[in-house]
C-alpha cells in the first residue's frame, strides 16, 4: 500500500467529520457515499453467524447507508477519537451512538461501549474500504430498552420490523459467504508490521 502525505489523510478526515455532522443535522446519511472511491466495500459484524458488506458506492450510498443507517435519522454518532496511520492509508475513528430520544430521567439513549470505524485511503479524497465496529449485544439492550419505553421513532419502528424478517436482507450475509472479506486484502498481516 502507498504512503500517504499525513496532511492529505488529516484533510480526508475533518472532509468526513464534517459531512458525517451534515448528514446528521439534515438527517440523511447518504450524501456520504460521494466519500468513497466507486468500488469501495463497506462492511460490519452483526454477530456470531451473519455479517454486512456493501460493495461499492452505489450499494453503499443505497444498502449501508440507505437502507441500513434508515431509522437512526437523527441519531449522532460524535467522534471520540481519531488515529492516522499515513503510511499504511488507514485511519480509525472511535465514536459513541447517541439515540434521537430520551428516557424517564432526560437523558439520551446511548449505545454503550466504544464504536469505530476503520477507514483504507483510496487517495483523490475517498475511502478504498470502511469497517465498523460496535458492541451487537449492547446495541440489541438499548433497541429493546427503547422499545419498551415506546421511544422509537416512526422510522426505526420500521427499520426493526424488517431486520426480523427470516430472509436475509439485502447485504447481509452469513458469516465468511460475503463477496469482500472483513480483513480488508490491502491491510499489512501483523507478522509484516512487527520488527524488522
Amino acid at each position: 500500500m502507498p504512503e500517504f502525505l499525513r496532511s492529505e489523510l488529516e484533510e480526508m478526515v475533518d472532509r468526513w467529520i464534517t459531512t458525517n455532522q451534515t448528514c446528521e443535522s439534515e438527517r440523511d446519511w447518504r450524501p456520504l457515499a460521494d466519500l468513497y472511491a466507486p468500488d469501495a466495500t463497506y462492511g460490519w459484524n452483526l454477530g456470531p453467524k451473519e455479517e454486512f458488506m456493501a460493495v461499492g458506492r452505489d450499494e453503499i450510498r443505497d444498502i449501508a447507508l440507505g437502507a441500513e443507517m434508515g431509522g437512526l435519522d437523527g441519531w449522532e454518532y460524535p467522534y471520540e477519537r481519531v488515529l492516522i496511520d499515513e503510511k499504511l492509508g488507514e485511519v480509525i475513528g472511535l465514536w459513541r451512538q447517541l439515540a434521537d430520544s430520551t428516557d424517564a430521567l432526560g437523558n439520551r439513549y446511548e449505545i454503550a461501549g466504544i464504536g469505530g470505524s476503520w477507514f483504507g485511503y483510496a487517495g483523490n479524497f475517498t475511502w478504498a474500504w470502511q469497517r465498523d465496529f460496535f458492541d451487537v449485544g449492547n446495541a440489541t439492550h438499548t433497541f429493546i430498552e427503547m422499545i419498551k419505553a415506546n421511544a422509537l421513532s416512526a422510522g426505526m419502528q420500521a427499520r426493526i420490523e424488517r431486520a426480523s424478517s427470516k430472509n436475509l436482507l439485502p447485504g447481509h450475509y452469513v458469516i465468511g459467504q460475503g463477496p469482500s472479506s472483513l480483513w480488508p486484502k490491502t491491510t499489512n498481516s501483523a507478522a509484516d508490521l512487527g520488527p524488522k
